[in-house]
């Protein structure tokens, strides 16, 4: 009896160390329906776009567009492109292309995009959506007028990281959620074009937006925002710290994001609930494990098998191809509506702040509620 009173303890603590987690559902990126691709606005992250749909997809990527016709030759080169453009009008134009990547700095997300809407084409736009909420509604209101996807290529949401915390939450896992907080930070004032108000810069758009967007996934739309930080000389964040709460589909919630280009941080996000956590402790918004820690001592982690750096972003691009084959009028891992939310959320924040950008009203108004519960999770 005794030896069998030992087993049953040990099996006991067995059960309670480890707990199972579930394997992501995220399509091959190799098995989506091929679109023609053209690019506006050649630089860094639009070289690790035509990498990763070249190297990981069987998409086709068909041309590039510059205001700068070398600009645009010398990359289509790179990436054996056949045409090169010298305007976005041309680009947009082109009748062998179904979708447009822009790669564009932030300032110039809207005009571009608005112009690739209007000429019928797809859309996929470089996170952060746009400057403001109020772009960002002319933008959905002029893809559904025009009967075509428009997407933020958040590209955290469609890893297969990511969709293993999606069935964490909505199995509720970790019991009800009370805690959401992300820090993202590299030092980066060296680079002129994070500087600039005219181009949108600052730590919040171009870093805390995926800290913004994890919160949102989790938790949905806040309804209350505060926001402290510091201005460099110029007038735009380095850094930013949020608050946010009164979350409708979790009234008992919080959440704290971290953003700044004045240093390195650990980029780690943690989702805490009434019965555990989920831990994201390895770069958050890019490819790395998950792991889950319960108060009864159970333990498991998603140790990440699935494409890394650059070549990740070949799930959104899987992901947003998928959607236009379907015929879906916008994608249901990153809603419209969502990035909406988030850009709201961002403009309360600068509000705070005190930051600008020309052209904008000195603080942007919020007029428009979105839905508070995440259509994602």
């Amino acid at each position: 009896m005794t030896f069998r009173r030992s087993v049953a303890r040990q099996e006991r603590a067995k059960n309670r160390d480890t707990m199972q987690i579930p394997l992501p559902r995220t399509p091959d990126p190799r098995e989506a329906p091929a679109l023609r691709w053209g690019i506006a606005a050649p630089g860094s992250i639009a070289s690790d776009f035509a990498q990763a749909l070249s190297t990981s997809t069987r998409q086709s990527l068909v041309a590039v567009g510059s205001r700068d016709r070398e600009r645009a030759r010398a990359f289509a080169s790179a990436h054996n492109i056949p045409h090169a453009y010298g305007s976005y009008p041309e680009l947009v134009s082109a009748v062998d292309i179904d979708a447009i990547y822009v790669a564009s700095v932030t300032s110039e997300h809207f005009p571009i995009a608005l112009l690739a809407i209007e000429a019928g084409k797809h859309v996929l736009v470089e996170k952060a959506m746009t400057r403001n909420a109020h772009e960002a509604r002319v933008l959905a209101d002029s893809a559904r007028d025009n009967g075509v996807v428009l997407m933020e290529a958040m590209k955290t949401r469609f890893l297969p990281r990511t969709d293993v915390v999606r069935q964490l939450l909505s199995d509720g896992v970790i019991g009800d959620l009370e805690w959401v907080s992300a820090d993202v930070g590299r030092s980066l004032m060296m680079n002129s074009r994070l500087l600039d108000p005219a181009l949108a810069g600052g730590a919040l758009l171009d870093l805390g937006c995926y800290a913004v967007a994890l919160v949102l996934f989790a938790l949905g739309r806040p309804n209350t925002v505060r926001a402290e930080g510091v201005l460099t000389a110029s007038g735009v964040d380095r850094q930013t710290s949020i608050m946010m709460g009164e979350f409708a589909g979790h009234p008992g919630a919080q959440a704290h994001v971290f953003a700044t280009i004045g240093a390195d941080t650990g980029r780690r996000a943690q989702i805490l609930g009434s019965r555990g956590r989920i831990e994201l402790p390895d770069g958050f918004y890019g490819p790395g494990r998950v792991e889950v820690v319960l108060a009864t001592g159970a333990t498991a982690t998603y140790q990440p098998d699935e494409l890394r750096g650059r070549a990740s972003m070949a799930y959104e691009i899987a992901h947003f191809a998928e959607v236009v084959h379907r015929g879906d009028s916008e994608s249901p891992l990153m809603p419209v509506a969502e990035s909406i939310a988030a850009m709201e959320t961002m403009d309360r924040a600068r509000c705070d702040l005190g930051v600008t950008y020309p052209g904008e009203q000195p603080c942007v108004e919020i007029t428009r509620e979105m839905p508070t519960s995440s259509p994602s999770a």
